[in-house]
């Protein structure tokens, strides 16, 4: 199994979990916050520039979730 296909895994497992435990979307905002908090706090103790690049990533973001209100897919 690839790395690609654990995470997909581990991220499946985490959106049923979620699901489980409170399955009114508004709720995951916070949590998708904080996961993204997350993830900036361990990219900035990394290196520089993975802390770049994650910034990159978060205007990456923000364009695939405009396509996915125009368009209706991701």
């Amino acid at each position: 199994m690839s790395k690609e296909d654990e995470m997909r895994d581990v991220l499946d497992q985490t959106a049923k979990e979620m699901m489980r435990l409170d399955n009114n979307p508004r709720t995951w905002l916070s949590w998708m916050v904080y996961l993204l908090s997350s993830l900036e706090q361990q990219a900035s103790g990394y290196s520089l520039g993975h802390k770049d690049s994650f910034k990159e990533m978060l205007t990456a973001l923000l364009d695939v979730i405009r396509n996915r209100f125009r368009t209706g897919g991701w």
